[in-house]
């Protein structure tokens, strides 16, 4: 299964945000499902509903790190490299939604800015239309 399509199953299940992308990486971070949930509890609604940076945004980096991220031992060279991978992430989600933060995300769904599709489960939570574009971001890194 695509890891977009397990995280839009999550989501649609009651997962936050960033569960529902991090726990869909979970095959390949080599956490639980159970680790992955706990790990990304407190990022959902905008980390805790504090309306900071999107809940499958840092979902998304959470996965990058787990899959890419740099090791203690190796910090100089690729601290860099990984830093600018999670600002090119970070840039390319702006390109499509404007902002990586949830009030200004949300503002734009409730505003129509956003081509969402006629699908029930769109009208009932929202942000499945990041939590899918994250998801898809982190597999092309697979």
């Amino acid at each position: 299964m695509k890891h977009s399509k397990k995280a839009r199953e999550l989501f649609l299940k009651g997962y936050n945000c960033a569960q529902a992308v991090f726990v869909a990486f979970s095959d390949v971070t080599g956490l639980s499902e159970e680790q992955a949930y706990a790990i990304s509890t407190s990022f959902g609604g905008g980390m805790g509903h504090t309306g900071e940076a999107c809940g499958a945004v840092t979902g998304m980096y959470m996965a990058v790190g787990m899959i890419l991220g740099y090791k203690m031992s190796d910090v100089t060279d690729a601290k860099q490299k990984h830093y600018k991978l999670i600002k090119e992430l970070s840039n390319e989600f702006k390109a499509e939604f404007s902002d990586i933060r949830c009030p200004e995300l949300l503002t734009r769904l409730g505003n129509g800015e956003y081509n969402i599709p006629a699908d029930e489960a769109y009208e009932k939570r929202p942000c499945l239309i990041f939590v899918e574009k994250a998801a898809e971001m982190v597999e092309r890194y697979l």
